[in-house]
């Protein structure tokens, strides 16, 4: 079993992360994605909680069945959330399984400043997808420059993100009043 690690805050998951999901499926010599929603992220941003943004990527993830698993071992590790523990962990935990890394081409120049950086690429191959403005060459498939931080302040706003943000999703978010949408509100 092969499976990539698709790592991030997923606060809140939205379509961008469900391409991301289909084009390493598609187009990388993997079994499965396993997303890994951070516990607490190594930059202090201010998260949703963990259970909700778990649920929130199960909820993203039933479109791929199978081949797509969310994960919570970042739940009991250390906090903040280290990219090398939590591979540490998984190849521990897994040892029959081999697992590489998704990252996208926007955050490649801040690399050299992740926690153990240089292990990690020994530890594992590093998938790198394409993110439009972010190195992306002309011509090549590039996922869209979709931000969770834009999606966070339109439901702030109140405004539509049905197409940024999965249906089920979209319906748990403001099921749980999420984001400063109202609790239980079906609008926008």
């Amino acid at each position: 079993m092969r499976s990539a690690v698709f790592g991030g805050s997923f606060n809140p998951p939205h379509v961008a992360h469900q391409m991301v999901c289909l084009y390493v499926l598609e187009t990388q010599r993997v079994d499965r994605v396993l997303w890994v929603p951070v516990n607490e992220h190594p930059f202090a941003k201010d998260l949703a909680p963990f259970a909700h943004r778990y649920e929130m990527c199960r909820l993203a993830a039933l479109p791929f069945g199978e081949r797509a698993l969310v994960s919570r071992v970042e739940e009991g590790l250390p906090t903040p959330s280290r990219t090398l523990i939590t591979l540490k962990h998984l190849r521990a935990s897994s040892p029959d399984e081999e697992f590489c890394l998704i990252i996208g081409s926007d955050i490649v120049p801040d690399l050299p400043k992740w926690y153990g950086w240089d292990e990690i690429r020994r530890l594992c191959d590093v998938i790198v997808v394409p993110r439009q403005g972010h190195g992306a060459v002309k011509g090549e498939v590039a996922m869209p420059a979709i931000s969770s931080t834009e999606i966070r302040a339109r439901l702030a706003r109140g405004e539509d993100v049905g197409s940024r943000v999965p249906q089920q999703v979209l319906a748990y978010i403001r099921q749980h009043g999420l984001y400063g949408t109202p609790k239980g509100s079906h609008g926008a």
